[in-house]
């Protein structure tokens, strides 16, 4: 039950300082790059139903990237496997709205901007995860060997 609230607390920050990292990127996007760069005015937000949509999925993405995050590192110290997971996470978010996209200037526009937004945002919540573990605010997952 201790590893399910550790799991718990770290998907919570992750989602909670992923979402804050997203909604910074989307007011850049939106009304600061947008009017230096045509390809962002591409992808507008038409409604606040679907700007708000884009946020819980962004939280709920937050959330499994904490929880993941910190089984994958467990108690090792090897930055491959840190760097590994917000590249993962950023690729897999970054990549899946491009499979749609009928137009390959297009597609290769939005997975541009997509994929520096995602490792930005996942980024961000791995400092903040590591920044947590670090001051023993969340707890690492502990390595069981099973022979």
């Amino acid at each position: 039950m201790i590893e399910r609230i550790e799991s718990l607390k770290a998907g919570t920050l992750a989602a909670l300082s992923f979402t804050m990292a997203y909604s910074f990127t989307v007011v850049g996007n939106r009304w600061v790059l947008a009017r230096f760069f045509e390809t962002l005015t591409s992808f507008p937000m038409t409604t606040t139903l679907e700007l708000g949509v884009k946020i819980a999925v962004a939280g709920f993405s937050g959330f499994l990237f904490g929880v993941t995050y910190r089984y994958v590192i467990r108690e090792d110290q090897n930055p491959h496997l840190k760097d590994g997971a917000v590249l993962a996470f950023g690729l897999v978010r970054a990549l899946a709205p491009v499979e749609g996209q009928p137009n390959l200037a297009d597609a290769i526009s939005l997975l541009g901007v997509l994929g520096v937004e995602s490792l930005l945002c996942f980024g961000f919540a791995r400092l903040i995860l590591d920044w947590a573990l670090q001051r023993h605010w969340i707890k690492p997952f502990k390595s069981t060997s099973v022979l």
